[in-house]
């Protein structure tokens, strides 16, 4: 969505590394505007992997970190959250469910998909 559309406080979110398709499907959010780099100050960054995710504290504390993933491993999300991550979240689940766990990241929830818990 154009900038000149969007709200006023639109929330700034980091794909590191950048995933231009995911980028346009977040993007169409009214909410949420896609930026390049930690510059534009996102508050929330989705990374690939969990090592980046204190690489991404380091550079701005005050940033909300999700770590994206295909599915769960054992010992995955208790190493994301040890490292500092807001939550674990699906890398190709429904794009309504990534935007919403971003909102709730954002409002200092820690987000782990149900799926991703295990038994």
């Amino acid at each position: 969505m154009p900038v000149a559309h969007r709200p006023a406080r639109s929330l700034r979110v980091l794909l590191h590394p950048p995933n231009p398709a995911l980028a346009i499907q977040l993007g169409l959010q009214p909410d949420i505007e896609v930026v390049r780099d930690q510059l534009a100050r996102p508050a929330v960054a989705l990374v690939e992997e969990a090592d980046s995710v204190g690489e991404l504290l380091a550079e701005d504390p005050e940033c909300r970190v999700l770590v994206l993933t295909g599915s769960a491993h054992p010992g995955l999300a208790a190493a994301a959250l040890a490292a500092g991550a807001a939550g674990l979240v699906l890398r190709d689940g429904p794009v309504d469910d990534l935007a919403d766990a971003v909102r709730r990241a954002s409002r200092g929830e820690t987000v782990v998909d149900p799926t991703l818990t295990g038994p």
